[in-house]
C-alpha cells in the first residue's frame, strides 16, 4: 500500500500521516504547469520523515537535462539514503499542459541510459559532449549510486522499452495485458474514495473527492479520442463549457486546469450531467470492495497498489483507504 500525490504546500503533512499509517512509499507527480516542483517536494519530505519510501511518479525526461536529474537523485539520496525510487514516463499530462505531445519512447530510453550512466560515475555522451558527475566529497554523494530506476510503460512500445532497459520496476494506471513477472516490482495506480453510509452520486463530499479523477475521462478523450468525447456521460456538456472558457489557441490550458486536484466550471458541468456515472470512478466503493480489488491486483501480479486520492480532505482519504485495506 503506497500513496501518490501531486506536490503541494501540505505534502509534508500528508507524508507524515502516510508514514504513521504504514504506507510503503510516497510517489509524487511531475507536472510543473499544474503542481509544485517534484524534486523540491521530495527534498522536503525526505527531511521530514524517517522510513517511508520516496518515488517520482513519474519524472518526465524532457523537463530536465539528464545531469539535473542525476544531481537531484543524488541530493535526495544524501537526505534519505536508500529510500528513493525514480520512475520515468513520457509525460502525457505534463507535456499536453504545455501544448506538446508525449515524448517518444526512444527519447525516454536514451535519457534513462544517460542518467543510469551518470549515477554509476561513468562518462556518457549528452547532446554530443562527454558528461560525468564530478561532485567531490561533501558536495554530492559518492558514486556509484544504485537508486532503482523504473519506467511507466503504456502500450506495446512502452513495455518493449521497459524490457529493453531492464528497469527495476514498472508503474501503470491499469493492469496491463502483458506478463508482469519480467519485473521484480509492479505498481498499480488506483484512485477513488471509500463510500460513506448513505452516499450516492449527489453527495457533495463524493463529487469533490472523486470528481477530479472522473473529469480526467474528459481530458483524455479531448486529447486522444475527440470523436468519442460527446458520447461520454457528461462529455457534451463538458465540451461546451470548456470551449467557452478560452480562445482556441489556449484550449489545452482549459482542458487540463485543475487536473486530478480540483474541479473547473467545465468539469462540474460535465459531472452534473453525468449523474450516477461518477460512482464508477476508479476504486470508488465500500471497504469490502477495496479489499477485493486489492486481492485481485495481487493475483494479477501487482506488488504495490499506489492510492492517489483527490479532493479537499486528503488526510481523511489517506486514513479511510488505509483502514479499508487493513480491516
Amino acid at each position: 500500500m503506497s500513496l501518490g500525490l501531486p506536490p503541494n504546500a501540505r505534502v509534508v503533512e500528508y507524508a507524515r500521516l502516510a508514514e504513521r499509517l504504514g504506507y510503503h512509499r510516497l510517489w509524487l507527480f511531475d507536472s510543473p504547469a499544474l503542481y509544485g516542483d517534484l524534486w523540491m517536494a521530495l527534498g522536503r519530505v525526505a527531511e521530514a520523515t524517517e522510513r517511508i519510501g520516496l518515488g517520482t511518479g513519474v519524472a518526465v525526461p524532457s523537463l530536465r537535462h539528464p545531469m539535473v536529474t542525476a544531481a537531484a537523485i543524488g541530493t535526495v539520496e544524501e537526505l534519505a539514503p536508500g529510500r528513493l525510487t525514480c520512475a520515468f514516463g513520457t509525460g502525457f499530462t505534463a507535456r499536453v499542459a504545455l501544448g506538446r505531445p508525449a515524448m517518444k519512447w526512444a527519447d525516454l530510453a536514451r535519457y534513462v541510459r544517460q542518467v543510469r550512466a551518470l549515477l554509476a560515475g561513468e562518462v556518457t555522451e549528452i547532446d554530443g559532449a562527454p558528461a560525468q558527475m564530478l561532485h567531490p566529497p561533501g558536495w554530492g554523494p559518492s558514486r556509484p549510486l544504485t537508486t532503482p530506476l523504473w519506467a511507466a510503460p503504456m502500450g506495446p512500445r512502452g513495455f518493449a522499452t521497459a524490457r529493453d532497459l531492464d528497469v527495476d520496476g514498472v508503474i501503470f494506471p491499469g493492469i496491463p495485458d502483458v506478463p508482469l513477472t519480467e519485473w521484480k516490482s509492479r505498481a498499480l495506480l488506483a484512485h477513488g474514495t471509500i463510500l460513506r453510509p448513505g452516499e450516492d452520486h449527489t453527495s457533495a463530499r463524493l463529487v469533490e473527492a472523486v470528481g477530479p479523477w472522473f473529469a480526467t475521462s474528459f481530458h483524455g478523450a479531448w486529447e486522444l479520442y475527440p470523436h468519442v468525447l460527446d458520447s461520454l456521460p457528461g462529455g457534451l456538456e463538458w465540451r461546451a463549457a470548456m470551449e467557452a472558457s478560452r480562445p482556441v489557441a489556449e484550449r489545452h490550458l482549459a482542458v487540463h486546469e485543475g487536473h486530478v486536484v480540483t474541479l473547473t466550471q467545465a468539469d462540474s458541468a460535465g459531472i452534473a450531467a453525468a449523474g450516477p456515472a461518477i460512482l464508477g470512478t476508479g476504486w470508488t466503493g465500500d471497504a469490502a470492495s477495496i479489499r477485493a480489488r486489492t486481492r485481485e491486483a495481487g493475483a494479477a501480479g501487482v506488488t504495490e497498489v499506489v492510492y492517489t486520492p483527490s479532493g479537499p480532505d486528503i488526510l481523511a482519504e489517506i486514513e479511510a483507504f488505509a483502514a479499508a485495506v487493513r480491516t
